[in-house]
């Protein structure tokens, strides 16, 4: 079972995600603030990460820079989520390495479909 970094700071936001995550056949990891993302990035490996942007302590922009900067780059996909979502904050996503970016509220049932889109796996896959 490959593992998810799922780093959010809304219990009910993390509930929702974990949830559908989990029906997809993947183990969910969570952290509730940047600095902890990026340390469990860097030490846990996942196969991919769903990042909030409006997090304490360090943004989840700042947290991705960091984890592109950390022995955990590249080749993790980052997928940016923001319920806040303001003009240019995508662009600001995609420019610090995030892979993908999506407004919140988010169709849990079209969720995966958008995930496995970004990151190029099959559906089947998963």
């Amino acid at each position: 079972m490959k593992t998810v970094l799922v780093i959010e700071d809304n219990a009910e936001n993390l509930r929702l995600m974990t949830y559908v995550l989990n029906r997809a056949g993947y183990q969910v990891i969570s952290a509730g603030n940047g600095e902890e993302g990026v340390e469990m990035a860097v030490q846990e490996l996942p196969f991919f990460i769903i990042m909030d942007i409006q997090l304490p302590g360090i943004s989840g922009i700042e947290a991705a820079r960091r984890i592109r900067a950390s022995k955990a780059d590249g080749t993790i996909p980052i997928i940016a989520v923001t319920s806040f979502a303001q003009k240019g904050d995508r662009e600001k996503a995609l420019a610090a390495g995030c892979d993908g970016y999506f407004e919140k509220p988010f169709d849990p049932l079209t969720l995966m479909a958008q995930i496995h889109k970004v990151i190029g796996v099959a559906e089947k896959e998963g």
